[in-house]
């Protein structure tokens, strides 16, 4: 067993066909990968390898080469060139949104400036966000795969580092069949996933377009500096508090009566977490009347306590006032709801 001291090579995860797929980029630019190959350190021989796997770094390294000699930060996916540059360009031009809503929505609608053969959008259906891939004109087949996981990449790394918070995503939906390497889908797009889908799509809590961005010029120009890593490599921070505080008073309800025990539990202070929640569009009062009315649903569905009972066990000071919390939360009064159900 090695040393834990040891430091363990960094895991190849990456399909080899993606490097492929920049090497036919070349080719439909009439030229050669041998440059950018020998920059990330892939042999020709080990190009060719159909189950060969290349690390996060060497796709970065790849990539940005290709990129920059081919002029084309779209590797040959759509009718015209994306010139060096272009994506830095669209995400400056997002920069001064006031949440991450407005940036996604204003990135996705520059996209197509750039070319028409996509487009873009952002979706919200109930508290699911969605970014979708219109594709409006074929891609080449040998880039396809490429140029949809991509982009698909690219948009959601980028929201992750606007926000400078991990952005889980609950699915992630592409449009052709599931490819040998499928198994390295998980690690690049960590979710639920369907192949053979209307169109490539990621999906999110809807709450993290409520986030302020929290970038400036100066730390654009330092991400623009390798700004290829935010799209190969996962975002590992997640700075989204309402589910935190909603799973640590459901969690720990004796010790999250106040908003100080409830900060110390959550390793913020009690400014903080009334500050954050106020970004998120919360309050901690209604994150603690949705756990307790959340917890009382499960009470009247699964036990036969009287309402009363179900009031004093979430915290209600009386059956009145639980009983017109439920009804506002629920549309409906404790009673009916049991009989509903």
């Amino acid at each position: 067993m090695p040393s834990p001291s040891v430091r363990r090579p960094p895991a190849a995860v990456t399909p080899m066909a993606f490097a492929r797929a920049i090497a036919a980029a070349y080719r439909m630019h009439g030229q050669g990968p041998e440059r950018a190959l020998k920059k990330a350190q892939i042999t020709p021989a080990q190009l060719q390898k159909a189950e060969a796997r290349i690390t996060a770094r060497q796709m970065e390294l790849l990539s940005a080469a290709a990129m920059e000699e081919l002029d084309d930060e779209g590797l040959g996916a759509y009718g015209r060139r994306l010139p060096w540059g272009s994506y830095g360009m669209l995400a400056r031009a997002s920069l001064s949104a006031p949440v991450l809503g407005v940036a996604l929505k204003r990135w996705c609608r520059h996209h197509g400036l750039l070319t028409g053969d996509v487009r873009l959008s952002l979706t919200v259906t109930g508290a699911v966000a969605a970014i979708a891939i219109e594709e409006r004109r074929p891609i080449p087949r040998e880039v396809r795969e490429l140029g949809l996981a991509f982009l698909l990449r690219n948009v959601h790394g980028l929201a992750c580092w606007y926000v400078d918070s991990r952005i889980p995503l609950q699915a992630a939906s592409f449009p052709f069949a599931a490819p040998p390497h499928a198994d390295a889908y998980a690690h690049m797009f960590p979710a639920p996933l369907q192949f053979e889908a209307p169109q490539a799509e990621i999906r999110f809590d809807a709450q993290y377009l409520k986030l302020p961005l929290r970038r400036d010029e100066k730390a654009l120009a330092q991400m623009l500096q390798r700004a290829l890593s935010i799209t190969v490599l996962q975002y590992r921070r997640d700075r989204l508090l309402v589910p935190q505080v909603r799973q640590a008073l459901a969690a720990h309800p004796e010790r999250s009566h106040s908003a100080e025990a409830l900060a110390e539990l959550l390793n913020v202070s009690s400014r903080t977490l009334h500050r954050q929640l106020k970004e998120e569009g919360a309050s901690l009062q209604q994150l603690k009347d949705e756990v307790r009315l959340e917890r009382a649903r499960e009470l009247l569905w699964r036990t036969t306590r009287p309402v009363k009972q179900v009031a004093a066990a979430v915290g209600f000071r009386n059956e009145k006032s639980f009983a017109r919390a439920f009804r506002q939360w629920a549309g409906v009064s404790p009673g009916e709801f049991r009989r509903g159900a």
